[in-house]
């Protein structure tokens, strides 16, 4: 039986409204949708143009947006990728309870160091703790978060490290530790999949592009 392709809208790249952007969380739904295999259509969004068809099915102008089988569109990559878990169960990406927030906060780490003007605020320590649990979990359960499967929370946390990778190696000519050869293994496994090349921003300018606002401003 083949599969009728999904719709999702996501954010196209900064200046480039015809190539991939840099949103992590379009690309953590894109990413679910190539682990399953499950075949779609993007919608590339100007953000900083929406147009008025977009806004009409996302109110608040957010990306990703996908469309379900009903014909409603729906937003949160949260509530997206649960969708197609439930909907499309195989193969499973469902991640153990007792491992789902792994790595959760890295990300919040990651931005707050990113934009940190005090080398002494206690951000690159706050990131540097995040790594090394990360890195602890991965020795005693990796090569991913729930072992040799990948699921859900490693789609969710590659494109947020590979955020981390390419802006703060631009902004601070920081990279992660080499003592963390859990994580920096587990970072090349993540992104040299074919799943994350074919969704990945069409270029690292544009990522740094995405944040070069937020650390100017």
């Amino acid at each position: 039986m083949t599969t009728e392709a999904v719709e999702v809208c996501v954010k196209a790249a900064v200046g480039r409204p015809d190539l991939l952007g840099d949103c992590p969380f379009s690309q953590r739904v894109l990413l679910t949708l190539e682990e399953k295999h499950i075949p779609y259509r993007t919608k590339l969004i100007d953000v900083s143009n929406k147009p008025h068809w977009f806004l009409q099915i996302s109110p608040e102008g957010k990306v990703p947006v996908l469309k379900y089988q009903d014909g409603t569109w729906h937003p949160d990559s949260d509530v997206i990728t649960q969708y197609l878990e439930d909907k499309y169960p195989n193969p499973s990406l469902a991640t153990p309870p007792q491992f789902a927030s792994v790595g959760s906060k890295i990300f919040p780490t990651f931005v707050t160091f990113l934009k940190s003007k005090d080398p002494n605020d206690g951000s690159e320590q706050a990131l540097l703790t995040e790594l090394r649990s990360l890195d602890q979990h991965l020795n005693s359960h990796g090569p991913f978060i729930n072992g040799d499967k990948i699921s859900a929370a490693d789609l969710s946390l590659a494109p947020k490290l590979y955020h981390l990778k390419v802006a703060l190696g631009h902004f601070k000519g920081w990279t992660v530790p080499q003592e963390f050869t859990h994580v920096n293994n587990y970072m090349n496994a993540l992104f040299s999949r074919e799943s994350f090349k074919n969704t990945k921003p069409a270029g690292d300018e544009y990522v740094i592009a995405g944040w070069k606002p937020k650390v100017e401003a």
